[in-house]
């Protein structure tokens, strides 16, 4: 298939047609001979999930790179991906097909950003989403995901303050669970799922009121929901507030007929193939974060063939980050931090 073809049919409102399989030949054979793992985030285009080793969100990913045997690892997600990948297995070849690849995120702080809010708070615990940069993550004490950010703030003593960035919505949901006081917030969000708003998840309730809500915590209508279960609108039991990968465990034992998904909708492509009886709606069917569809079919064969685009993090940088990003791997795992 030509680069041409790849690209095309990526294009919003393009008819996809089944994958192409003489380029899922191609990069098969091509992973094999980089001895390459293939790692696709639940967000990723439906035909770089379908071609890929692993699928999956940011801990379980984690959790793989970590591990994985392979001698390179090919990370189809955004950059600050990539970078968690290489800090975890320094030693390892990490491509990203597209360096541009980028997380607005990640952007809404920098390391002299957090350097100078911990000057403001002396002798308080640092805990970093993943959707960092490598250069804040060597800011940072423990790193979370949104499938732990609880547990990781759980497991800080409750006598010291915590920082938490940089997702503004994420950390309005940990101090929610926690009852934390003590837990200061930076004021960052993702443009995609800030701008999933309440008004649209109340209107999509209204048409359908016996449906599952499945939530994001970085969604601007993530407080929007709790309020709907506490008017009674919706069933408190019906509404869910769950990372990608919770929400795949929700898909596979749920009773519902139709669930309401609040995040990026390229999520919608595994939660229809772990539960194809059921109705999954987006509750905002525009909520498709460009950085993710930048790895594209083409580029995926692109850096599999030239080995582009390789990431690589300062060593001195990588290796004060680690500590952190290992930490948040052992919360909630068996024998690991509780």
């Amino acid at each position: 298939m030509t680069a041409t073809a790849a690209t095309e049919r990526t294009q919003p409102g393009f008819s996809r047609p089944e994958p192409d399989r003489a380029w899922r030949a191609e990069v098969r054979a091509l992973a094999d001979q980089r001895d390459a793992v293939l790692l696709a985030h639940n967000y990723q285009l439906p035909e770089i999930q379908d071609v890929a080793d692993h699928v999956g969100d940011s801990l379980a990913l984690s959790r793989i790179a970590a591990d994985c045997p392979a001698s390179t690892i090919v990370f189809c997600g955004v950059h600050f991906m990539a970078e968690t990948a290489k800090i975890l297995a320094p030693d390892k070849t990490v491509l990203i097909p597209d360096a541009r690849a980028g997380c607005s995120l990640a952007d809404s702080i920098d390391a002299e950003q957090l350097r100078a809010w911990k000057r403001e708070h002396p002798g308080a615990i640092v805990v970093s989403y993943v959707n960092t940069s490598a250069e804040v993550k060597a800011e940072t004490d423990i790193c979370c995901t949104s499938a732990n950010a609880v547990e990781v703030v759980d497991s800080i003593p409750a006598d010291r303050p915590v920082l938490f960035l940089p997702d503004q919505f994420l950390g309005a949901h940990v101090q929610r669970v926690t009852g934390r006081r003590n837990l200061h917030v930076w004021a960052g969000e993702c443009h995609v799922h800030a701008a999933i708003n309440g008004a649209q998840l109340t209107a999509m309730v209204a048409a359908a009121p016996d449906a599952e809500l499945y939530i994001h915590p970085e969604c601007g209508c993530a407080t929007s929901a709790v309020y709907l279960a506490g008017e009674g609108a919706v069933p408190a039991e019906r509404v869910r507030i769950l990372s990608t990968g919770g929400m795949l465990d929700a898909a596979r034992t749920t009773g519902a007929r139709q669930v309401l998904v609040a995040t990026e909708v390229g999520m919608l492509h595994q939660l229809r193939q772990a539960a194809p009886e059921v109705d999954f709606r987006a509750v905002n069917d525009r909520a498709s974060c460009r950085y993710m569809k930048m790895i594209t079919p083409a580029a995926l064969l692109r850096s599999l063939h030239d080995g582009t685009d390789e990431v690589h993090v300062p060593p001195q940088i990588a290796e004060r980050a680690r500590g952190a990003v290992q930490r948040m791997i052992a919360i909630g795992r068996p024998g690991g931090a509780e």
